[in-house]
C-alpha cells in the first residue's frame, strides 16, 4: 500500500491550530474582528489579503507577540503560548538581524538564544536557504533578498514545527524566491505546519495546501486554490 500523502495523513487529528473569537484592536481600528478557524497539520497555508486585511495581527497572534483584546489561541494542544514557543519559527517583516555581524555569527547568536550549540546546524540552514556560511560579509551589506533568505534561516534554527512567515519573498529575486517555495513544500511534506503571509500569492499556487482570505479583520474565504477576488 502506498504511504498516504501529507493531506490524508493530517485526517481525523485533532487541528494543531484552533483560534477563537479573536478581537484586537490598536485605539478604535479594528484589525481583528471576532476570528475563529482551524488549521490542521501538516499543511501549507497561504495568507491573503489587502494592507489592513488583518493578516501580519493574525501572524502574531500566533506568535504569542500580539496579545488579543478578547479570544483564544491554542496550539500544539495548549493556549500556553509560552510554554511550545520553542516549537515555532517566526519570520517577520523585518530581517531582524545585526548588520554589522556575518550571517553566521547573526546564527551562531540567535542559536544560543535556543540553547542550540551546534555550528554546523547554523551552517544546513544557511545552506538550505542557498546562501554560503562561509560568507564573511557583514549582513549589512546583503542584498535585500540576500536577507530575506537568512531571516529564513534563523526561523528554521530550532527546526520548528510550526513556521510563521511574514512576506518572505518580499524583495526576492523570481529564481529565488521559488527555490524558498521548494524548500517549504519539503518542509511541509515532512510534517511541518507553514503559515505564509504574502502578497505574492501566484508564488505558492501549486504549493500551497490552503489560501485564506482575509479582509476588514475577518476570514472571508478558505479556497484550496488560489483564485480572483472577484471569484470568491
Amino acid at each position: 500500500m502506498p504511504p498516504a500523502s501529507h493531506t490524508e495523513s493530517a485526517a481525523n487529528v485533532a487541528p494543531i491550530v484552533v483560534v477563537t473569537d479573536l478581537i484586537k484592536q490598536f485605539g478604535r481600528f479594528a484589525a481583528l474582528r471576532g476570528v475563529s478557524a482551524s488549521f490542521d497539520a501538516g499543511r501549507l497555508y497561504a495568507i491573503l489579503g489587502d494592507n489592513g486585511a488583518g493578516k501580519t495581527t493574525l501572524l502574531r497572534s500566533l506568535a504569542g507577540l500580539t496579545r488579543p483584546n478578547r479570544g483564544t489561541v491554542s496550539m500544539l494542544g495548549t493556549s500556553d503560548l509560552r510554554s511550545v514557543c520553542h516549537q515555532v519559527g517566526y519570520m517577520a517583516h523585518p530581517s531582524l538581524l545585526y548588520d554589522e555581524m556575518s550571517g553566521m555569527e547573526n546564527l551562531r547568536y540567535f542559536a544560543r538564544l535556543y540553547s542550540i550549540e551546534d555550528n554546523e546546524r547554523c551552517a544546513s540552514v544557511i545552506r538550505a536557504v542557498a546562501l554560503d556560511p562561509e560568507l564573511a560579509r557583514p549582513v549589512g551589506q546583503y542584498s535585500q533578498g540576500m536577507r530575506q533568505r537568512m531571516s529564513l534561516a534563523r526561523a528554521l534554527l530550532n527546526d520548528p514545527k510550526i513556521l510563521l512567515l511574514d512576506e518572505p519573498f518580499s524583495n526576492v529575486d523570481v529564481r529565488s524566491a521559488r527555490e524558498m517555495v521548494g524548500l517549504l513544500a519539503k518542509m511541509r511534506d515532512a510534517g511541518k505546519t507553514i503559515f505564509v503571509v504574502t502578497h505574492q500569492a501566484a508564488l505558492l499556487e501549486g504549493a500551497a495546501d490552503e489560501f485564506v482570505w482575509m479582509e476588514a479583520g475577518k476570514i472571508v474565504s478558505r479556497t484550496s486554490s488560489l483564485q480572483p477576488v472577484e471569484a470568491r
